[in-house]
């Protein structure tokens, strides 16, 4: 286990396929008439609250500060409960598998924000893996979902949306990580938070009669919380030991995860084109992977 705490790739693996699961369980929830917003609040509050329990037995307290309490809000509204409320508004139109695609642009979009809040400049090689994953985004917005059930491109935009989201959340984690603050507890905090922003929503738009579908998904509900309690311990310490881009590369495992997931489990069907599509942002991601290790343009002119 401290071996797999130490380890980047090997968080990254068990990090991505957590949240893989999400998506076919999301669609289950969501056929099974379980409002989007509500299926959020779940997953927010079932991994804070398994979390909390876990910080508690160890003897830990949340130690709350300005600092702690605007991470954790600002962290629950834009890596969390706003994607979340994306992802399972779309998978529905788009199918679980499609949506995972998304995930897979969120190191490109990680890469170019990095560069445009100076976190990190530009390089040529990172130029292109932006380029070619744009490519290949656009060859997979094109499908629109599951062969021969073209979802509005209105979805395709609600989709596009969730990696962009998540890429924000990447860079904001980094930059105002509270110090000598552990991941378990800015988990704690972030989920929390992150349960309070759609249950406000729930009962404004719906009241409390909108959680009754969960009592006919009561094992999706289990499984849910279970992945998802463990996927987020391991996200914040990948985020501390890896960092936000290579953090991001989450979305590859998880789209894989939910491409086949929702192949060869929900039975949902993809055109060649959007298998292609996905290959080309694979290898637009591989490339802005390997362009994290190369000097900024500005510093090549200055070496030579």
């Amino acid at each position: 286990m401290k071996l797999l705490w130490d380890s980047a790739l090997g968080l990254l693996i068990v990090t991505g396929g957590l949240l893989g699961m999400t998506l076919p369980f999301g669609k289950l929830a969501t056929a099974a008439g379980v409002p989007a917003m509500v299926w959020a609040f779940v997953i927010s509050l079932g991994a804070g609250g398994v979390l909390l329990l876990a910080l508690l037995l160890r003897g830990e307290r949340i130690r709350l500060t300005a600092h702690k309490l605007r991470y954790f809000f600002v962290t629950a509204a834009v890596s969390y409960a706003f994607p979340n409320l994306l992802m399972f508004s779309a998978i529905p139109h788009l199918g679980a598998g499609y949506t995972g695609i998304m995930f897979t642009l969120s190191p490109v979009i990680t890469l170019v924000f990095s560069i445009l809040l100076g976190v990190r400049r530009p390089n040529l090689l990172g130029v292109v893996g932006i380029a070619v994953g744009f490519i290949g985004a656009v060859m997979v917005a094109l499908t629109r979902g599951e062969a021969g059930q073209p979802a509005d491109y209105f979805w395709v935009a609600i989709g596009l949306l969730i990696p962009v989201s998540l890429a924000a959340g990447n860079i904001y984690r980094t930059v105002d990580w509270p110090e000598g603050t552990g991941p378990i507890e800015l988990a704690v905090g972030s989920h929390l938070a992150s349960a309070t922003l759609p249950l406000v929503g729930i009962l404004t738009l719906f009241g409390w009669q909108a959680l009754a579908p969960l009592g006919g998904v009561p094992l999706v509900v289990a499984g849910q919380v279970a992945s998802a309690s463990a996927m987020f311990a391991f996200f914040f310490r990948l985020q501390a030991v890896g960092g936000p881009v290579y953090l991001s590369q989450i979305g590859y495992v998880a789209a894989a995860v939910g491409l086949f997931a929702g192949t060869i489990f929900l039975g949902e069907h993809y055109q060649l084109l959007t298998w292609l599509g996905a290959a080309i942002i694979t290898a637009g991601v591989f490339i802005t992977t390997k362009a994290q290790s190369q000097p900024s343009m500005k510093m090549q002119s200055q070496a030579a």
